[in-house]
């Protein structure tokens, strides 16, 4: 009986050394299948780089390094009294165009006037030649006949010259002031492009003078402030960073091998070496479309000498779910181990996009 023990026993030990091989290889690919981990991570904002869009003396600062600002709040401001000036000085280049503007209408309204007085006067002037030369032809059939002086025959003729002469003038005096129309159409027109012109100007004064309060324009807190009272600063020179703490992101690096079941929308979970205990959760928003020595400066060039196969790796956004209170305490930079479920392989990419 003992031998038969004895027999056996090699093969329950390999039995149960199987059977042990068996259960860890089944959890490290459950392991494996569960979820990506991945400690080359930290924390991501975009921040907005602040800068003023005119130049000019920097006369007061409201604000200090590392703190919250929200939207709209004065950051700065630029000492205004030039551009005052300027805005004040287009206001009545306005009020001069607006009154060459009505000038140039009046100025239309009259030479209407002058028309019709024009017109009225060479109506005069037909009716006196008509009379003149009625008046002519029964002169001279006075004269024809004897009943009649030779000398008011001429006379009558005379008028009649006359008065056509005073006709043709008549006419060319119409004709003149109805010409006179579009000299001034066109006088009012360019008074009208001086007008828009003119409040063109007076907008951008009005755009200038409002840009030399700088605000801020998103919330979050103030970071790399290099602004200072009483420097010049140009269009464009960075003041200070405003940095959106609470929509802070983690941008983890995971090897390829990593990221074959990882998709959008799967969920995630961030370890922050600063916050010891805390897990931050948060969501997949994005893969990478390259690896992370795509975009480098100077990118390997494989073609060229031995070549040594390195895994790569490819940066993964991570956004955070909003209202959890150790958001707060997140800074850019900051070193992560990132953790992704990949569960369900299909992830969520509907929820993310419209997420974004």
């Amino acid at each position: 009986m003992s031998n038969l023990s004895l027999k056996r026993k090699p093969y329950l030990v390999a039995v149960v050394v199987a059977a042990v091989l068996a259960l860890g290889l089944a959890g490290f690919r459950f392991t494996r299948s569960a979820g990506e981990t991945t400690n080359d991570a930290y924390v991501d904002a975009d921040f907005s780089l602040v800068a003023p869009r005119v130049a000019g003396q920097i006369v007061s600062v409201g604000v200090e390094d590392n703190q919250l600002v929200r939207k709209g709040q004065l950051l700065a401001q630029i000492d205004d009294r030039d551009y005052h000036a300027a805005f004040l000085a287009a206001q009545a280049d306005v009020a001069m165009a607006q009154a060459a503007v009505g000038n140039a209408a009046a100025s239309l309204v009259e030479q209407q006037a002058t028309i019709d007085q024009a017109g009225a006067n060479l109506a005069a002037l037909r009716a006196n030649y008509a009379f003149a030369h009625a008046d002519a032809e029964r002169y001279a059939d006075l004269a024809q006949h004897g009943a009649g002086s030779v000398q008011n025959a001429q006379q009558s003729r005379a008028r009649v010259d006359a008065s056509r002469a005073d006709v043709t003038r008549g006419e060319a005096s119409l004709t003149a002031a109805k010409q006179r129309v579009a000299v001034l159409q066109s006088t009012r027109e360019h008074a009208e492009a001086a007008l828009e012109r003119a409040r063109a100007a007076l907008e951008t004064a009005r755009l200038n003078l409002g840009w030399t309060r700088i605000t801020a324009p998103i919330d979050g807190m103030v970071g790399r402030r290099s602004v200072r009272v009483g420097a010049w600063v140009g269009a464009g020179t960075p003041l200070l960073a405003v940095v959106p703490l609470q929509r802070a992101y983690v941008v983890a690096n995971f090897q390829e091998t990593q990221l074959t079941d990882v998709r959008p929308g799967q969920r995630s979970e961030v370890k922050v070496d600063t916050l010891p205990g805390v897990v931050l959760r948060g969501k997949v928003d994005s893969v990478a479309p390259a690896t992370g020595v795509t975009f480098a400066a100077i990118a390997p060039d494989n073609a060229t000498g031995n070549f040594t196969k390195v895994v790569q790796r490819i940066p993964v956004k991570i956004v955070l779910d909003p209202g959890q209170p150790s958001l707060e305490r997140l800074r850019v930079g900051m070193s992560v181990e990132a953790s992704i479920t990949t569960d369900d392989v299909h992830g969520n990419a509907g929820e993310a996009v419209a997420a974004r």
